[in-house]
């Protein structure tokens, strides 16, 4: 497994990434979490870390930092570095330090995604490189072959003549190999054994070749595409505990034509779930007479986030029989399907983490599997999954539900407490208390009245308020910020700037000059 180390202060932003990380790629990382530099350094003194998210802004010791005290390690992580808002000057900084990328809070999920898939393959690739380091010079042919996959531009550097690959121009098949059961997710152990099992079983066969695709998969070429169901055949007769699936392409020719060859066996290899009892997927037969566009149905999928916890479980179970409707999605291109699976992350899944917190945290990672369609051999597995984990959560929120305040107005009059005394010494336990609730359960439902937590209602409520002030008084900053409810004011100019990019005073000058003319004008 791949070590990922995430250091944050805030402990549900910590579990809160684990917690959508594991849902997109299962069983891939192993876990390690930190509050702050100090204690990210600690660990990684203890053990080293293959990848690193970390904040900026952390209490004893910030993330900037902990990447200059990392310099001097001997072993250092990929760092990928977190920041609630987008500072150029932290950014510098953090170039200086061989940061690998930035992400903005909150996370976007594509963005999350597309840094670990970078990361993934430059920790592939190296692991790869690591294999043929103490090999002789000079590459074979299916070295190049992976070479010429995994290289943007190879100028000279791979020619049919020069590189025993001239075969390629009177016409090939790339076809793209995966086990059944094994997922998509091998360790490199794994991933060498089974093109080991795969060269054993073309012994006596000519006119082939075994190469990587630079991103852990493995791929055979070979003239004549009857060579893949021969292959299939031998691997049933062989290895009958696991299936042998395999992509083919359409038939090409030359070399400048394998990166096309394999686009189009990994887009179909993504058929797979689809068509289980195959063992060879060839393109030509799979992508014909496919729908290219359909309408995902996004509304049904927030339909069961309104009906989630509710007990109408029959009316949401009908509706992801809509939204998962097989007759559609097998006649429509793969891309329906993943777009559906992005969605029930995105509007659902995320969404309920959102509200509840750790509440709901061990449900979605005991299903993490669900959150990619790539983790499943079978759409029937992909399906029932989806619906179990629904219907644990439909039953832990209306659990929750039951318990909590039933007075349809309570969350009504705790508001206008709010906006009337948000200068107050406020807390959680001082409001649940002003209105006789149960600390853990006030939490809970002022989540789901308002759509976010208490804190940062407070807190925004406060700014909102102060920029009022520094627009319509002449009230120093240090009294605005008293006036509002800040301890300090230090804290409210920090978080003032975080929150609106300038500073309060900059602030008050760029809205005046917007007001003063329209009042001067009346």
């Amino acid at each position: 497994m791949i070590s990922l180390l995430i250091v944050d202060d805030e402990k549900i932003i910590r579990r809160g990434l684990q917690s959508v990380i594991e849902r997109q790629f299962p069983n891939r990382f192993s876990y390690r979490f930190a509050e702050n530099g100090q204690e990210a350094l600690e660990l990684l003194r203890q053990e080293p870390a293959d990848i690193m998210f970390t904040d900026i802004r952390m209490p004893i010791m910030d993330g900037i930092e902990l990447l200059e005290q990392l310099q001097t390690h001997p072993v250092k992580p990929e760092v990928v570095l977190l920041s609630g808002y987008n500072d150029f000057v932290y950014a510098q900084r953090a170039i200086r330090c061989a940061v690998k990328d930035y992400l903005i809070k909150p996370v976007k999920r594509k963005e999350l995604f597309a840094v670990l898939d970078r990361l993934l393959l430059d920790i592939r690739m190296r692991e790869e490189q690591a294999d043929t380091a103490g090999q002789e010079a000079g590459l074979s042919a299916a070295e190049l072959v992976t070479l010429h996959l995994t290289q943007e531009d190879m100028g000279d550097a791979i020619t049919p003549n020069n590189a025993g690959l001239s075969w390629l121009d009177a016409g090939y098949t790339l076809g793209l190999l995966t086990r059944r059961g094994g997922g998509s997710q091998v360790g490199r152990t794994d991933a060498v054994s089974f093109r080991n099992q795969i060269e054993e079983l073309l012994h006596g066969y000519t006119d082939w070749m075994l190469t990587r695709d630079g991103k852990g998969g493995t791929i055979v070429i070979a003239p004549d595409p009857v060579l893949f169901y021969q292959l299939a055949e031998r691997w049933r007769l062989r290895v009958p505990q696991s299936q042998l699936r395999i992509a083919i392409s359409d038939s090409v020719q030359g070399i400048e034509r394998i990166r096309w060859a394999y686009s189009q066996a990994k887009q179909t290899l993504k058929y797979g779930i689809l068509l289980p009892e195959l063992d060879v997927m060839e393109h030509a037969g799979i992508i014909s007479e496919r729908q290219e566009r359909h309408v995902v149905p996004v509304e049904f999928i927030r339909r069961i986030l309104n009906l989630i916890g509710t007990g109408r479980g029959e009316e949401m179970r009908q509706l992801l029989a809509q939204i998962l409707d097989v007759r559609v999605i097998s006649s429509c291109e793969i891309g329906y399907l993943e777009h559906i699976s992005q969605l029930l992350n995105e509007e659902l899944f995320d969404k309920l983490f959102r509200i509840y917190g750790y509440k709901v945290l061990d449900l979605l990672r005991s299903y993490a599997h669900v959150g990619h369609i790539g983790n499943f051999d079978r759409f029937e597995d992909y399906y029932i999954s989806v619906e179990q984990l629904l219907d644990l959560l439909d039953q832990f929120i209306h659990d929750r539900r039951e318990k909590a305040p039933t007075e349809p107005n309570t969350m009504q009059k705790v508001i206008a407490y709010l906006q009337t005394h948000y200068a107050d010494d406020l807390n959680m336990a001082v409001v649940s208390n002003h209105f006789s609730l149960n600390y853990s359960y006030f939490s809970q439902a002022f989540q789901e009245y308002s759509g976010e937590s208490f804190s940062n209602y407070v807190r925004r409520l406060r700014l909102d308020k102060a920029k009022q002030l520094l627009v319509y008084s002449d009230l120093k900053v240090y009294e605005i910020s008293e006036q509002v409810g800040f301890e300090n004011v230090k804290h409210f100019t920090r978080l003032f700037k975080d929150t609106e990019g300038i500073t309060a005073l900059e602030f008050r000058n760029r809205r005046r000059q917007m007001v003063e003319p329209s009042m001067h004008g009346t």
